[in-house]
């Protein structure tokens, strides 16, 4: 019987089969799982028809009604299976499109990005339907996905697997469970049940089963595929077992990484697996550090039960062999932080909204110029036109980056931030910058930079940009976060995209016809705001920082604000219309008003510092709010010690407050000790420490002096060299966090007050 389902995207993945190739994709659907196979069919790439070459058995020619982005004629390729087409693309052709997967191609074709609509033969199996080559088109869909988090324990540095434990997010407390081993009887604890398991081949059946009756959408973790997932793959071979952790029998499967620079994916049929980590990176969330316990201590206000430091791996031992529930409590811990983070920022929101928008896998981060290919090519084809493969190899042109104005150093009253919304794709929209319509400009086209010109007409991206700006607006309107920020992020990608040499448009032309007209609209914007009275003392890509001075109030700040906008976004209109008969899409926000504001100068140098800056602003309650960027308050490479010194030193100078008092005071607490814990400095080890040869950095000379060093390293600079904090034997060297980290942090800001760190605590200095 012929029924239509609706459901959203889960995986998919192809495999050659002797009949050709077949695709198979899962879905979550409000009937529950759904398993869509589509069989028999080709990978399909293009080549210009003026080439000649011999083909691999099983494998076609077509001629098409289609050109290359160049004007020539394109034939169709077919080849029965992937291992045909990869030949192909070994044998040195100029291919077009050859490099993208078949299941790709499928859904991109037909528009399809995440929801989905299937109308075909449903058979029920056990736990999901069933559907045989079926009609798919494209849906809104707003799914309800159900996670479970988890966690495993092991033996630091051996196989031996201690313990994994599962959440479902939003789940009861009788779904919780943790799988240990043991030889004592289950037991009920709090929020979770915890099962003893007589040996690793037991816990891990027992924990696939259970993962069966629970049956997630989404498997979700810290670090899960790098480490949890990883290791329970390699458990698996090890034991002769089967990494049973897919829906409908099919085997899961994680790819180690070609290069040291790639990430290990999970490939889980019917599961989809996000990580915490990717996701809070891939949203622009900054933190000290991305460790869970950290994380959860910013966004939750609440850590791990053990805290991530290198006595964790010993505690953890010792739970083991002493008190097992103690252990058990901890990885479950883990697991309900991962979810709680996941629900207050929002994470599967925003994973939803990136696929829905991109057309990419839900669990699939990066990926900008996949995303770039599933929006562009299939209007590409409609129009009558095909690409050519990606070629990695660049022009050996580049093009600049965003415009930064030179800074004016000093401290001020009442600076305005005038922003461009969006400059970039504000930039491609306005003037019509767009592959296709640089390869076929037409009778009257656009002029950009470097020699290129585009077409009015013909062109793809510009309306891609109005789509994207389109629905942000709405969903900025609803307050729709996480769709607003998916959307920024993508709409700002396309400059990125089109300026690297991994995208199959890279043309220096494109790149530079955004980002000079980005000098431009900057460099005459401040020339116009100059014009009017008033003085820039600073920009930075997008924005102009104007100076009002002491002579203003907030309400007479605003209005000039307010005018200032509207009177350049009118200008600009004229301006383009006048020059390139063209409408303008930029857009002049007045973003921000600083109360005081200060731009540093470059240390130990007059002229002034870039994309570095201090300023007070009031927030939406109305209170007095320190921004910092750049500086040494927001750094965390430097020491908690010089940050919080800072912000405070920012606080009262900006606010008219005695401030020498402060600065004495911090030092002589320094000199007495009282600062130790404020003092360590915290860094990364990227390599073994048998790596570093040569210069070797300080954090890795302390590494050294630990039996075992984890991934980071907090250390104190004592008298003896550098030493870390659980194995400090040195007192602290205090000369130099005053001269390496209080005096640099102060001497920013006191220079423009005719003073220095060193002069005012030079008399207490004396008694020391």
């Amino acid at each position: 019987m012929t029924q239509t389902l609706t459901g959203y995207l889960l995986t998919r993945h192809w495999r050659d089969t002797p009949s050709g190739i077949e695709l198979v994709f899962w879905a979550a659907s409000e009937n529950g799982p759904v398993r869509v196979v589509i069989s028999e069919q080709e990978a399909v790439c293009f080549i210009r028809r003026n080439i000649a070459c011999t083909l691999p058995a099983r494998t076609r020619r077509s001629a098409l009604k289609l050109r290359f982005m160049d004007g020539q004629a394109a034939d169709a390729i077919y080849c029965t299976n992937q291992r045909d087409m990869q030949q192909l693309r070994n044998s040195n052709l100029v291919l077009g499109e050859s490099d993208i997967k078949p299941s790709d191609r499928y859904l991109m074709e037909r528009f399809v990005c995440a929801g989905l609509s299937i109308t075909g033969t449903s058979t029920k199996q056990s736990n999901y339907h069933l559907v045989h080559n079926p009609n798919i088109k494209p849906a809104t869909v707003a799914p309800n996905l159900t996670a479970l988090s988890l966690d495993i324990e092991t033996r630091a540095n051996t196989d031996q697997l201690y313990s994994i434990a599962g959440s479902i997010m939003h789940g009861r407390k009788d779904q919780n469970c943790v799988f240990m081993l043991g030889d004592q009887e289950s037991v009920i604890r709090n929020g979770y049940t915890l099962h003893f398991c007589k040996n690793e081949k037991n816990l891990l059946t027992r924990f696939f089963y259970w993962l069966k009756q629970q049956d997630p959408d989404l498997i979700i973790g810290w670090a899960v595929v790098g480490f949890d997932l990883n290791f329970i793959e390699r458990k698996c071979k090890q034991l002769g077992i089967t990494f049973d952790m897919g829906r409908g029998g099919e085997a899961a499967v994680i790819l180690q990484p070609g290069t040291a620079v790639q990430n290990r994916l999970a490939r889980i049929p019917g599961r989809a697996v996000l990580d915490g980590i990717d996701l809070l990176k891939a949203g622009f969330w900054v933190f000290d550090s991305f460790s869970l316990d950290n994380v959860a201590n910013e966004l939750l206000g609440e850590g791990k039960l053990i805290a991530s430091d290198e006595n964790k791996v010993n505690q953890i031992n010792t739970l083991f062999k002493e008190n097992k529930e103690a252990l058990a409590d901890y990885n479950i811990k883990d697991c309900q932080l991962v979810n709680e983070i996941f629900i207050k920022a929002d994470l599967l929101a925003f994973a939803i909204q990136r696929a829905n928008l991109t057309g990419l896998a839900i669990d699939r981060l990066g990926g900008s110029v996949a995303a770039f290919d599933n929006l562009y090519l299939p209007k590409l084809h409609r129009l009558g036109f095909v690409a050519n493969d990606v070629n990695n190899e660049s022009d050996g042109l580049g093009s600049p980056g965003g415009y930064v104005l030179d800074s004016q150093p000093g401290i001020y009253q009442n600076v305005l931030v005038l922003d461009f919304k969006s400059l970039y794709p504000s930039i491609i929209q306005t003037f019509c910058i767009d592959p296709l319509g640089l390869a076929q400009p037409g009778d009257d086209p656009i002029e950009g930079y470097m020699d290129a010109t585009f077409s009015r007409e013909r062109h793809i991206l510009p309306g891609l940009i109005a789509e994207l700006w389109s629905a942000r607006d709405s969903a900025k309107s609803k307050n729709n976060r996480a769709l607003s920020q998916a959307i920024k992020i993508i709409m700002n990608s396309f400059y990125g995209v089109l300026g690297t040499s991994g995208c199959r448009f890279h043309n220096h032309q494109l790149a530079s016809s955004i980002t000079r007209r980005g000098h431009d609209i900057i460099t005459r914007s401040r020339d116009w705001i100059e014009a009017q009275g008033y003085k820039v003392i600073y920009g930075d890509t997008d924005s102009l920082f104007v100076l009002l001075g002491e002579k203003h109030t907030n309400e007479s700040t605003q209005n000039i604000g307010n005018r200032l906008t509207e009177e350049l976004n009118q200008w600009w209109v004229q301006v383009i219309q006048d020059e390139h008969q063209l409408v303008s899409k930029l857009e002049v926000e007045f973003e921000t008003h600083y109360t005081r504001f200060l731009m540093p100068t470059v240390r130990g140098m007059p002229t002034g510092s870039k994309k570095r800056y201090a300023g007070l602003i009031k927030n939406s309650d109305g209170k007095a709010e320190l921004i910092v960027k750049g500086l040494e308050a927001a750094r965390t490479d430097w020491t908690p010690l010089a940050r919080d010194f800072q912000r405070q030193l920012f606080e009262l100078v900006f606010t008219d407050q005695p401030f020498e008092e402060y600065v004495r005071t911090t030092a002589a607490k320094l000199l007495a000790g009282e600062l130790d814990n404020q003092i360590a400095y915290r860094k990364r080890l990227r390599r073994k420490l048998t790596d570093y040869q040569k210069n070797v950095p300080l954090h890795v000379q302390a590494a050294r002096k630990l039996p075992r060093a984890g991934s980071w390293v907090s250390y104190i600079i004592t008298r003896n060299g550098p030493e870390p904090i659980q194995n400090l034997e040195s007192v602290p060297d205090y000369e130099h966090y005053l001269d390496k980290q209080l005096a640099p942090a102060a001497d920013g800001i006191l220079q423009f007050l005719d003073t220095s760190f060193g002069e005012i605590t030079a008399p207490q200095m004396r008694m020391f």
